[in-house]
């Protein structure tokens, strides 16, 4: 049951994939009943999907590689391409064209004002004025106005280029994001093959195991969801900052009618940083405590809390949690995982079918973290067990010393704001299905 409730953040994210995805190939995925499939395909082996699922794992690598390389050269082409510092003859043309502009609208008005002087010093003119005083005077405004028309004109030619020399600018820019983007979508659509081959090596796992041994308790007991046996999150806000400790609690709830032996609380927390491709999980560490264990723990490799003990029907247990997070915390995004499970002595057992998923920012050392909110739950559907454990979760190790890798979610880098960069939900589901593939071996040890 323990690797089950292991194994169920990596199957639950993998499920939430759309149904899209899971039909990418009849080699990755058994979506289908199996009745309806075997009409159309022999089942595939576990071997051979662990074998699409390495190769889909590689192109997915490959791509994602392929894509931080393509971000890069992304920042430094609209670099180059800046009005203000860009170097590439498109910015430097443009740049020139917006300072003619102007100039001719500082012309411009010059002219205009000496329009306006001429017609001063004309209406001036007294009638003792001379002829030759008049004609000046009408001389002067005459030419004064074919001045102002000149500028004019010239104001308008040199605003249309310069509005010409812009257009091509952002042509320029548009073209280096949809280049970016050709290999933005390789990556994304080589993540949603992975996604849907992990998850069906997952489903295939799942499945070899039930019908060899079936879902049972130490005694044979059947384990069955309970949906009354909740577990509610207080305090975790929706912003951490690195180098600081934040401390939240965890309430588990027998709201049966049935007592319960043992009672075991699961916690699971997973980070990268803002590209979503680096792991950071290296630099937290979860600890515990409760009433019966006061002392502050360790959070166990298999992300088992064991401190809650026996729950009557209607009573509940807190379980005091702490976050630290090293100084060292790159800023990025980050995901937490709850849930719980029981044992009777009879053997029987079973838990919330149900993980409540909370998702927070991480903000880097010396942030302001100002004003957070607590972190809302959603629900996130747990399959039975896969027979692997997923790694990068938040355990015993110190901060300073790491744990194990993975991938959580994404963000965007401030240097293409303007650029829709891979989403966190995809590189969430993405890293799930490498907790399968990368810990299956855990799993059947367990």
């Amino acid at each position: 049951m323990k690797i089950r409730r292991v194994l169920a953040t990596a199957v639950a994210l993998a499920v939430t994939t759309p149904a899209a995805l899971l039909s990418v190939s009849p080699a990755y995925a058994d979506a289908k009943p199996a009745a309806q499939t075997q009409e159309k395909q022999s089942k595939p082996t576990i071997k051979e999907l662990e074998e699409a699922a390495a190769e889909a794992q590689e192109a997915y690598d490959k791509a994602a590689k392929a894509e931080a390389a393509g971000r890069i050269e992304l920042e430094k082409t609209l670099d180059d391409l800046s009005e203000v510092s860009g170097t590439h003859p498109l910015a430097v043309a443009s740049a020139a064209a917006d300072q003619a502009a102007k100039d001719a609208a500082a012309a411009k008005t010059t002219a205009d004002q000496a329009v306006t002087d001429a017609k001063a010093a004309l209406d001036a003119l007294t009638e003792n004025a001379t002829e030759e005083e008049m004609t000046a005077a009408e001389t002067a405004l005459s030419e004064a106005v074919a001045t102002a028309t000149a500028a004019a004109t010239a104001k308008t030619a040199a605003d249309n280029a310069a509005a010409e020399a812009e257009e091509k600018l952002d042509d320029a820019r548009v073209a280096a994001v949809r280049a970016y983007g050709v290999l933005q979508n390789a990556a994304e659509n080589a993540l949603s093959v992975k996604v849907a081959a992990d998850a069906a090596l997952a489903k295939a796992i799942k499945e070899a195991e039930e019908a060899g041994e079936g879902e049972e308790g130490e005694e044979g007991g059947a384990c069955e969801p309970e949906l009354d046996l909740t577990s509610k999150v207080t305090g975790l806000p929706d912003k951490l900052v690195a180098g600081t400790s934040t401390d939240f609690s965890l309430r588990v709830t027998n709201g049966s009618d049935r007592h319960m032996d043992e009672v075991l609380a699961f916690v699971s927390v997973h980070a990268t940083d803002r590209s979503g491709l680096k792991d950071t999980g290296k630099f937290f560490r979860l600890q515990w405590s409760t009433k019966s264990a006061p002392k502050w723990q360790n959070a166990e490799p298999d992300d088992y809390i064991d401190g809650v003990g026996a729950l009557k029907p209607g009573a509940h247990a807190d379980v005091k949690l702490r976050l630290t997070l090293d100084k060292a915390t790159p800023a990025g995004n980050g995901v937490a995982f709850f849930a719980a499970d029981f044992f009777n002595e009879d053997g029987s057992c079973g838990g919330a079918p149900d993980l409540d998923m909370y998702e927070f920012d991480v903000k880097a050392a010396g942030s302001k973290p100002g004003t957070t909110e607590d972190a809302k739950p959603s629900t996130t559907p747990r399959p039975g067990n896969t027979g692997t454990t997923p790694q990068g979760s938040v355990s015993g190790t110190p901060a300073s010393t790491g744990s194990n890798g993975s991938l959580a979610a994404t963000g965007s880098s401030s240097a293409t704001t303007p650029i829709a960069l891979a989403g966190g939900a995809a590189v969430l589901l993405g890293a799930a299905a490498v907790f399968v593939a990368r810990r299956r071996k855990t799993g059947t040890d367990a």
